[in-house]
């Protein structure tokens, strides 16, 4: 046939062969952290109300129609020769062959549906499914799928069901383990739960049968292309001006910070925000389970964690790596997220020398985080008196930045809490920020203004030390 005779020369003639699983997923880009527009979603994809997102007939149609067609084309091409054509030239081939097969098996389908059962094959052959428009999407900063036949997506901050489907169970599986083998990692049963990353950073955490009841679960956090600053967010009204500047000079005169918050409120983005104020001559080690941090510095040592193998051998842990980097000769490090018993030895790098590292934490409110960083520290293993383990913790932690998702979808930023130290066996500290709420608005939007308490900063002092005093006071003023 002339489609496959087409593909199998051409790229016979260019490169040499390349497995069709190792083909590299397309770019996706993602949005900044808030936000609330409401533009219509690319790729006829509208997830904008639960009830509307549905499959509708014509996708009914194109599923079948992919069902039927995919086999025949894969038996009537070169897979091996086909996986290393560039998107648009593999489409052009498909074309042809697509017509014929259509043709054969009395496929009614009209041109526009013609090519939207051509882009949902190269979907299938060269990316990750149903899942490619939703990547290529900028307003869905994540995807959820729950079993073959449910997708959402958070778009402006709302969960809405998407009309993305999967053919059939083993479909989503084929997916699931593509992704986790790109990064040397695998999926079944006997090792369900993996976290995994796509090629453009996107952190990916996968789950399947026996575990995940109802079929496989796949939640992806999408990698942000675009560079967030302290700046930006506050004109897209995640915490006011005063408060950017605040946290500028908090982390440009090395305080150890901590933020925390609830899951998809922001914390990292937070964290990529604050690290832009690093300095380009310090030495930063990043350590995180998935690598999503995107420090633009030169002078960067990304550490990520390792699962076990299948003899159960080889982990090794975010306590682990915390250990090592202490050896590396850091000025800072990050610590995507503090979790177990690696927050004492964070906590013991951050009171001996390596000031200005930050990390994050899920907590409701800054006292929480302590609460919970104490809890840390006794999964460690290390018998601490409390008051033995508050000290360590005050002398170490010197701010707390709280940032929520609140029920309009927007993030904000709703307090900034010192750590001042100890009276007695309790940890003291003073807000110097807060969010309060007003009302809100006829479109949903809630309302509320960012408060500074007027207390002068424990850490002015060190602000001194940096020439930064004087806009410190004025901004808390």
């Amino acid at each position: 046939m002339f489609g496959r005779k087409a593909v199998a020369e051409k790229v016979t003639t260019q490169r040499p062969p390349l497995q069709l699983a190792n083909l590299a997923l397309h770019p996706t880009n993602d949005l900044p952290l808030p936000g609330n527009d409401t533009q219509a979603a690319p790729g006829g994809i509208e997830p904008t109300k639960t009830g509307d997102a549905k499959p509708s007939a014509t996708s009914d149609k194109l599923q079948d129609a992919v069902r039927a067609v995919q086999p025949i084309v894969l038996e009537r091409i070169d897979s091996e020769a086909a996986s290393r054509l560039e998107r648009d030239e593999l489409g052009r081939q498909l074309a042809a062959i697509l017509s014929d097969i259509t043709g054969e098996l009395k496929i009614q389908l009209n041109q526009r549906e013609q090519a939207q059962l051509l882009s949902l094959l190269l979907d299938n052959m060269l990316g990750l499914g149903p899942l490619e428009p939703l990547l290529a999407d900028d307003r869905v900063t994540d995807i959820m799928v729950n079993g073959p036949d449910q997708v959402y997506v958070e778009q402006s901050g709302k969960l809405v069901l998407s009309g993305a489907r999967f053919r059939d169970h083993d479909h989503l599986m084929s997916v699931a383990g593509r992704i986790v083998s790109r990064v040397g990692r695998r999926i079944d049963e006997s090792s369900p739960l993996v976290d995994a990353r796509l090629p453009d950073g996107s952190r990916v955490n996968i789950i399947i049968p026996p575990l995940a009841i109802d079929g496989a679960s796949i939640s992806i956090r999408k990698f942000s292309k675009r560079a967030i600053t302290l700046d930006v967010m506050a004109r897209q009204g995640n915490l006011s001006p005063e408060m950017a500047t605040l946290l500028k000079i908090a982390s440009r005169v090395r305080l150890n910070i901590l933020i925390s918050g609830g899951t998809g409120s922001g914390k990292t983005t937070l964290l990529n925000a604050l690290s832009q104020m690093i300095a380009a001559d310090e030495r930063v080690v990043t350590i995180e389970d998935a690598a999503e941090l995107q420090l633009q510095q030169p002078h960067v040592v990304r550490l990520e964690t390792r699962p076990a193998n299948l003899e159960g051998r080889g982990e090794i842990s975010m306590r682990d790596l915390v250990k090592n980097a202490l050896r590396m000769r850091p000025d800072r490090i990050i610590l995507g997220e503090i979790r177990g018993g690696e927050a004492i030895d964070m906590l013991q790098a951050m009171n001996t020398g390596h000031d200005g590292s930050l990390g994050t934490i899920h907590a409701n409110s800054p006292r929480e985080a302590l609460t919970r960083l104490e809890n840390m520290i006794g999964m460690s293993g290390v018998n601490l008196p409390a008051r033995a383990m508050r000290t360590q913790i005050a002398g170490a932690v010197q701010m707390i930045i709280q940032i929520s998702r609140m029920r309009d979808g927007k993030r904000r930023i709703t307090s900034i809490t010192e750590v001042v130290g100890m009276e007695g066996d309790v940890i003291t500290t003073q807000e110097l920020f807060s969010y309060k709420f007003e009302g809100e608005g006829t479109d949903g939007t809630l309302k509320g203004r960012f408060d500074s308490s007027g207390l002068r900063p424990h850490f002015t002092s060190r602000a001194e030390y940096f020439g930064l005093d004087r806009i410190l006071l004025e901004t808390m003023e």
